[in-house]
C-alpha cells in the first residue's frame, strides 16, 4: 500500500560492487553477509571494524558461527546497543540504551503487508503513554548519528535532524521519474506532511503510494489521517498486475536465468551428484517464538520442551536413540547435546533443530529464557560454509553426526 523504492534503484539493481575485506564476499543491496561480522572484527588491518551498534538484535544467537562473534565482540573499542534486554549479545555493550515498549508506540506493519495477497493496511495507535523521559528508538539513532559526526550532546537538536532527513527524502522522490510527485516543489510537500519521525515518513509513503492522494492530485486518495480514522484498517481488494511498473532489470524481463546463476550450475550439479553420507541438519521456527527475543515472555514459554531434535524413527533406531533421550549433535563447527523427538514427519537422513535458542551463556540476564535455555543451532553452522554466489551463510543442509552422548 505504500510506495518506497529509493530513487537510486530506479535504473535497476547491481551486485558485487565491492567485496568484504577478509573473505571477499560480494556486496548485495549494500550489505555483507552476517557471517562476515566476526572475522571483520577479529582480523587486524586497514578497515578493521572497531565499533558496533546493535538495535534490538541478538546476533550471537541468530547468526552462523555465533560463538566466534561472542569471542570477537569484547575486542571492539566501542559497542552500543539500543535494547530493552541484557541478552547474549548486548551483555558485551559498553552502553545499553533502552527504547520504548512496542505497546508505547504506534505501529504500522511495513514489512508483512508487502507479502499479503490483498492490498490493505492498518494503523495501530499506542496502547500506553511512554514513561516520562524515555526516547523512541528513532530519536536515539538520530542522537547517536550526530555524536558520531562530532557533535556534542548539548548541541544536538533531534527535531532539526528529523526535518533534515525528511527534506532529503522528499527531494529524492520529486526528482524520481514516475513518482506521483515528480516535479513538485519539495518545500510544499514537506509543509503538507504532518507529524515527526517514522509517522511522518509513513504519511509520505501512503500519500505517494498506489492508493494515495499524491498530495492533492487525487482528493479521494488515501492519507495517514484517513487510515487512522478506520480502526479496523482498510482493504483495497486483491492485488492487481503491475510488473511493468516495478521491474528494473536491464532487459525489461524477469531474469530467471542470469549469467551468474547459469555459470554456477556445474558446481551445483557436482555437489548434488556427490555421495553425501550421514545426516543433514535443517532448522525450524515455532508459532510462539520469533528468532530469539520472545523466549523471555513467561506466557510464551509454557508447555512441553520445544527445543528438541526431530529425527526419523529409522535414523533414531540406527543410533540407539528413543523418544526423550539426550543425543549429541556434532558438525565441523561445534557440538550440542539436546533432547530427542522421534517423528515420521522428518525425512530419513534429515534432522531438525529450532532457531533462536541457547540462552545459557554467562552474562546474559534473561530470567525466563534461562530456565529453559535450549541449544543454539547456529553453533553447528560453520561461518565459512556459504552460498558461493551471494556469500550468505548456509544455515540448512549442514552435515552432522548424531549419536548417544559420550560418557564423561
Amino acid at each position: 500500500m505504500t510506495s518506497f523504492r529509493p530513487p537510486e534503484f530506479a535504473e535497476g539493481y547491481s551486485f558485487g560492487r565491492w567485496h568484504s575485506r577478509v573473505r571477499g564476499a560480494p556486496e548485495v543491496f549494500g550489505q555483507f553477509p552476517a557471517s562476515c561480522l566476526a572475522e571483520e572484527i577479529a582480523t587486524p588491518g586497514a578497515g578493521q571494524i572497531r565499533a558496533l551498534l546493535t538495535v534490538a538484535g541478538n546476533p550471537v544467537l541468530s547468526t552462523p558461527g555465533g560463538d566466534h562473534l561472542d569471542q570477537a565482540l569484547p575486542e571492539l573499542d566501542c559497542m552500543i546497543s539500543i535494547d530493552n534486554w541484557i541478552n547474549e549479545t548486548t551483555q558485551h555493550a559498553d552502553v545499553i540504551l533502552p527504547g520504548q515498549s512496542v505497546l508505547e508506540q504506534p505501529h504500522y506493519d511495513e514489512m508483512f503487508w508487502s507479502w499479503a495477497v490483498r492490498s490493505a493496511g492498518k494503523y495501530s495507535p499506542a496502547l500506553f503513554d511512554p514513561p516520562e523521559g524515555t526516547w523512541a528508538e528513532w530519536k536515539v539513532i538520530l542522537m547517536l548519528s550526530a555524536l558520531v559526526n562530532g557533535a556534542s550532546p548539548e548541541s544536538v537538536d533531534t527535531e532539526s535532524l528529523d526535518q533534515l532527513f525528511f527534506a532529503g527524502l522528499v527531494a529524492g522522490f520529486v526528482q524520481s521519474p514516475g513518482s506521483s510527485i515528480e516535479g513538485r516543489d519539495p518545500a510544499e510537500i514537506v509543509e503538507l506532511t504532518a507529524g515527526v519521525g517514522p509517522e511522518r515518513i509513513l504519511d509520505f509513503q501512503i500519500r505517494t503510494g498506489p492508493f494515495g492522494d499524491a498530495y492533492g492530485a487525487d482528493p479521494e486518495g488515501l492519507t495517514l489521517a484517513k487510515l487512522k480514522a478506520e480502526p479496523d484498517g482498510i482493504d483495497f481488494g486483491p492485488m492487481v498486475p503491475r510488473l511493468d511498473e516495478v521491474l528494473t532489470t536491464e532487459s525489461g524481463k524477469v531474469e530467471l536465468a542470469p549469467d551468474y546463476i547459469l555459470g554456477d550450475l556445474p558446481r551445483l550439479r557436482e555437489s548434488l551428484e556427490s555421495n553425501q553420507e550421514g545426516l543433514q541438519l535443517i532448522s525450524r521456527r515455532h508459532v510462539r517464538s520469533n528468532n530469539s527475543w520472545m523466549h523471555n515472555a513467561p506466557g510464551l514459554m509454557t508447555g512441553k520442551e520445544r527445543c528438541t531434535l526431530l529425527i526419523h524413527p529409522e535414523d533414531a533406531r540406527a543410533r540407539g536413540l528413543e523418544e526423550g533421550m539426550r543425543a549429541e549433535v556434532k558438525s565441523q563447527a561445534g557440538r550440542v547435546e539436546v533432547a530427542v523427538e522421534v517423528t515420521e514427519e522428518m525425512r530419513q537422513g534429515v534432522v531438525c533443530l529450532p532457531h533462536g535458542f541457547g540462552h545459557d551463556k554467562p552474562g546474559a540476564r534473561l530470567s525466563v529464557a534461562s530456565q529453559r535455555p535450549g541449544v543454539c543451532n547456529n553453533v553447528l553452522a560453520p561461518g565459512d560454509l556459504v552460498d558461493h554466489l551471494s556469500g550468505n551463510a548456509q544455515v540448512n543442509g549442514i552435515p552432522v553426526e548424531v549419536h548417544l552422548p559420550r560418557a564423561g
